[in-house]
């Protein structure tokens, strides 16, 4: 008889160590057919059909007598995910370096006022801090450059 699992194996192609196809190589090298679709969300969005509108009403009802997977359902889909708003609050122009401690007087000034988060403003200090590295590497690249003139022979 037969060994069905050898068998198997060797229609599906050679598997590395894992057990997994080799790069590039898959069990079902054609894929799936385009168009192809799942049969069972196939199938529920048929179910569904035109049921939407009762459906809704029912969740609805359910959160108000207190079942608490409809309620987060319908606070999800009426509040909306959490975006990042626009900050909005006078600051001083940074051209360079030393502009950067009025900059973040005016972020903790706004952080006072309620202007702007404590998140916020730690994001606007990260953002502060990305500067003065670039404004430091930027210096540094220049005295060297500066060094390195300096160093070089004369022709």
């Amino acid at each position: 008889m037969p060994d069905l699992d050898l068998i198997k194996q060797e229609e599906q192609g050679v598997r590395d160590r894992r057990g997994r196809f080799a790069r590039g190589r898959s069990g079902n090298p054609a894929g799936r057919p385009r168009g192809c679709r799942d049969h069972v969300n196939r199938a529920a969005r048929l179910l569904l059909a035109g049921e939407g509108e009762a459906l809704t009403r029912k969740a609805v009802e359910l959160a108000l007598a207190g079942d608490p997977t409809a309620l987060r359902l319908c606070l999800e889909r009426i509040v909306g995910p959490y975006r990042e708003r626009a900050v909005e609050f006078t600051m001083p122009p940074i051209g360079s370096a030393a502009d950067l401690a009025g900059a973040m007087a005016a972020v903790a000034g706004a952080t006072a006022q309620g202007a702007v988060t404590p998140r916020e403003a730690m994001q606007l200090g990260h953002v502060f801090e990305a500067y003065v590295r670039a404004v430091e590497a930027t210096e540094f690249e220049r005295r060297l450059r500066v060094l390195e003139a300096a160093d070089a022979p004369s022709p």
